[in-house]
Formats: C-alpha cells, sequence, structure tokens
C-alpha cells in the first residue's frame, strides 16, 4: 500500500515556549531545501507536527530518507489521511494488518487528540482491533510485544492511520543555534564534531591547515570530501583552506621539539580566532578527544586554548573512540577518514611530544621570533570553498588510486 502523506514528528522542538514557532520555521525551510529536487509533494507545517501531501508520482522512500536526515526531525512515518468516521479507520486498520505474514500479532494505538470526538479512546481501540480479528486470517493481538502497531490519530481535520516509524537524527534545526568555525583535520574525530554540533542546531563553517609539499593535494581533496558528505545533510558548508607551510617550517626552527605540537595548535588556534571574527561567529569546534593524543590532555588544551578568548566546544570530549568510530560510520565520513594522506599535524609530530606543556616555557619558546606577521599573510591568503552535495571532488577516485598503489 502506499501512502498518501508523511507525518514528521518534531521531538525536542516541542519543549520550546515562546520561540517555538521560529523553531518550527527553520525546520521547515531546512525540510524544503533537503527536498528540493524531489516532486510530486506538498508540505505543510503547524505547531505540533509536519504533513506532507504526496501525489501519484512521488517517490515515498526517496522523501523519508531525506527527511530523516534532517536535524530537528525526531521520526518519519508514511500516513492515510481517511475521514473522521470508526469505519473508515477499520477500514485503513484491516487494510494494513492484511499485508502481514499469518500467525503474527499487532496492536491497536489510539491517540485521541480531539477530544470532541464521539468516542473514547479504549472504545476505539477494541473496535478497530475487533475489526482487523473479524477481516483477517490467523492474526492474534499481543499488547505487550506485537509484531505489528497500527497507530490511529484522531486529529482535529481527519484521521491519521500508519504502521510504521522511522527514526530521524533529532537535536535541533540547523540554523537556530548560532555560527561556529569547525577545525577539519581529515581525521576520524573532526567530522563527527561537526555532526555532532549542527545537530544542537548551530550552522558551520570549517577551517582546513594545509602545508605543501609536506601535505598532498589528495590530503585536501580528502578535507573536502569529507565536508561534501557533512553538507548532505545541511546543504552549502563553506571550507577555508589556510597555507601554514611557513608557519609549520618556522615552528620546527625555533620551537624545541617536545613543544613543536602544542605551538602548532596555538597558530592554529590564533588563525581560526581571527577567522571567527571575519565570519561573524560565536565559536571554534573541534574534535578533541580528552586524554586521546599527546595535545589533548587538560594542561595541553590550557596552554593552547589561551591564544583565544572565543569559547572552544569539544562534542566528543568524553567519548570513548569506539564511540567516535560507530558514529563516523553512520554518517559515512570512516572511509574517508581513514585514508592514508596524512595533514599537517601528523607530518610533522615529534616522536616525544609533551604531554604537560607549561604555559610559561611555550610563551618563551615562542617569544624567540615574531609570527604574528606570517599569521597575518596566513589569514590573508585563506582559500575560502562552498561545497554541498554535487560538488566534484577528485576524491572520488581516492581508493582507486590507494589500490594501484598497493599492486
Amino acid at each position: 500500500m502506499i501512502a498518501d502523506h508523511i507525518l514528521v514528528r518534531y521531538g525536542e522542538l516541542t519543549l520550546k515556549g515562546s520561540n517555538r514557532k521560529s523553531f518550527v520555521n527553520q525546520l521547515k525551510v531546512n525540510a524544503q531545501r533537503a527536498l528540493s529536487n524531489l516532486d510530486g509533494f506538498k508540505l505543510k507545517a503547524n505547531r505540533d507536527r509536519m504533513y506532507i501531501e504526496l501525489s501519484d508520482e512521488a517517490d515515498t522512500s526517496a522523501i523519508i530518507q531525506r527527511l530523516t536526515q534532517v536535524f530537528g526531525v525526531k521520526s518519519v512515518s508514511p500516513v492515510f489521511k481517511i475521514d473522521k468516521t470508526l469505519e473508515a479507520a477499520n477500514r485503513q486498520a484491516v487494510a494494513l494488518a492484511n499485508a502481514y505474514q499469518p500467525n503474527q500479532t499487532f496492536k491497536i494505538n489510539v491517540k485521541r487528540s480531539d477530544k470532541g470526538f464521539p468516542m473514547e479512546t479504549f472504545e476505539l481501540q477494541r473496535k478497530i482491533g475487533a475489526a482487523v480479528l473479524e477481516n483477517t486470517e490467523d492474526l492474534t493481538v499481543d499488547v505487550h510485544e506485537p509484531d505489528h502497531n497500527i497507530h490511529v490519530e484522531v486529529r482535529h481535520d481527519a484521521i491519521y492511520v500508519y504502521d510504521e516509524i522511522v527514526d530521524g537524527p533529532g537535536g535541533l534545526p540547523v540554523g537556530t543555534g548560532g555560527k561556529a568555525l569547525l577545525m577539519l583535520s581529515g581525521g576520524i574525530d573532526s567530522p563527527v564534531a561537526g555532526i555532532e554540533i549542527m545537530r544542537r542546531g548551530v550552522t558551520v563553517e570549517a577551517i582546513h591547515f594545509h602545508s605543501p609539499p609536506f601535505t598532498s593535494e589528495k590530503a585536501k581533496e580528502k578535507v573536502i570530501e569529507l565536508t561534501r558528505i557533512m553538507s548532505k545533510r545541511v546543504g552549502t558548508i563553506k571550507l577555508h583552506i589556510v597555507p601554514f607551510t611557513e608557519i609549520q617550517k618556522q615552528i620546527n626552527k625555533v620551537i624545541h621539539p617536545r613543544y613543536t605540537m602544542t605551538s602548532t595548535r596555538r597558530m592554529m588556534m590564533r588563525i581560526a580566532d581571527k577567522l571567527v571574527h571575519q565570519i561573524e561567529a560565536d565559536a571554534i569546534v573541534n574534535g578533541e578527544n580528552l586524554g586521546q593524543v599527546a595535545s589533548q590532555t587538560l594542561k595541553s588544551m590550557y596552554a593552547i586554548n589561551h591564544v583565544t578568548s572565543t569559547p572552544v566546544l569539544r562534542p566528543l570530549l568524553t567519548l570513548d573512540k569506539e564511540d567516535i568510530v560507530k558514529k563516523a560510520r553512520a554518517i559515512g565520513t570512516f572511509d574517508i577518514s581513514i585514508e592514508p594522506y596524512e595533514d599537517c599535524c601528523t607530518i610533522f609530530t615529534p616522536k616525544n611530544p609533551v604531554t604537560e606543556p607549561k604555559f610559561a616555557k611555550v610563551e618563551q619558546y615562542e617569544s624567540v621570533y615574531d609570527f604574528d606577521e606570517m599569521i597575518e599573510r596566513a589569514t590573508a591568503n585563506i582559500e575560502t570553498l562552498n561545497i554541498n552535495e554535487s560538488y566534484q571532488s577528485e576524491t572520488n577516485s581516492l581508493t582507486e588510486e590507494l589500490a594501484d598503489d598497493l599492486f
């Protein structure tokens, strides 16, 4: 059976008070963007739900797949909108149940939002359940763990019947939580951090530090592809690519070897801080995970953060690595992240980086050279790309080229 509507549930948006309308409006805009190249539907959003009316040519599966990628959507159901009569509800419930396998179980769930409807909730459940039993074969009722739940919602405009609920990502609509700058390396963690912060309604632009010839064009293309994958959920993302070679070479000339990683991160943070103000963002986001590497201890974070007063958000701070990997696989970035094209942090990692850097020592080492001019030059020469789902990236051929290298 082909549903004639899709029901979209808001989830966390229902907790909003006077701001609820603006959250719903933003979710509607985001849903329309996600469905922009599909046909055969009309979208209507009200305070409690979003309904999508489907025509005969609508691709229901494609619409549901797109909607379940939109942050702020709790769940989605293909539904049947019917007349507000018991007879219509019975017919639709029976039609759904006739598609079930013999000897399976079902349960009728009734939600009566329209309190003026003449039948009480439990009476509706009994009558609809009885109609299903009378008009199907080999089905039984199980109110605890049924194979199928038939949902009947009696609302003011109509009755909606459905038996499928597809989970969405939840969270808040992107565009309701301000803007942040994501420090995107090319590893496993930072794309996951970007998705997690966008799930809280934050609009993201990304910054990547590129050090040719020490980092290859393939490393750059890898980050472009990661941005493209993230953009599938939110639309166009700006990617700012910083020329970092000059700064990184100077760090390795003048900074004590054990402190080069700390100083490198501080220079990155200084540039990110400048860009945050240029793009009028409210925070910096990174994929740091407490204790995972030398630069992610509390003392390292303190020394690195000291160069900026901008809030630094770390959505992955306390997660286990296994959990981060699971999230990366789920969002589709893992296979790209593990491709062996190193970023500028990994290629210059010292053998024994300091894990508890002394803030006074970091400043002492950096004081022997004035990095300000280099930072200004790097900031002025940032390359900005507008990445969306259809952006053409050479990274699509990375896997094949890697295979050629191996054989």
